[in-house]
């Protein structure tokens, strides 16, 4: 066969042209060896006769492989997910315990502080506690905070930056 045809074919092949009679030829065209080929034939070599011994291949696959195992059958017992049907149980007796309390506590108007924030005074008195409380933990914060500038001073004069 000509080096010609074989490189259009090669060409056309790149580009995604060929069709599967094309492409057997171009592998049965590499799959002998030729003293002379041309630069650009000799750089496809090897993909095609890679391709023409993996065409010839067969695949064999023994018969135990094939052979589908034999299904067995487990009989399931109802309570064998017992923690399942626990977790459900414990669940809607936690949701009902909850609504119970919650209707009882709204019968008897029992929420927190509800009767100290309706006075004036006694709700400025509780915000004035509750913003001692924040001021007296961002303290605590400003303190460690302090701290850690000291340790960030010393480590800087230890190693020599100031």
């Amino acid at each position: 066969m000509e080096y010609k045809v074989i490189s259009e074919l090669l060409e056309k092949y790149w580009e995604g042209e060929t069709s599967l009679e094309e492409e057997a030829t171009l592998r049965e065209f590499f799959s002998s060896s030729h003293a002379n080929l041309p630069p650009e034939l000799l750089e496809a070599a090897p993909l095609f006769q890679y391709l023409h011994i993996e065409s010839e291949k067969q695949l064999s696959w023994p018969e135990e492989e094939t052979k589908a195992p034999a299904a067995k059958v487990v009989k399931l017992s109802p309570f064998r997910h017992w923690m399942k049907y626990a977790a459900i149980l414990l669940m809607a007796v936690g949701i009902g315990y909850t609504f119970q309390h919650r209707g009882e506590r709204q019968a008897t108007g029992d929420f927190a502080y509800q009767s100290d924030l309706d006075n004036p005074k006694n709700a400025l008195e509780e915000t004035k506690k509750a913003l001692k409380l924040l001021a007296k933990n961002l303290n605590k914060g400003t303190n460690q905070m302090q701290k850690i500038s000291y340790f960030n001073e010393a480590t800087e004069m230890i190693e020599g930056k100031n």
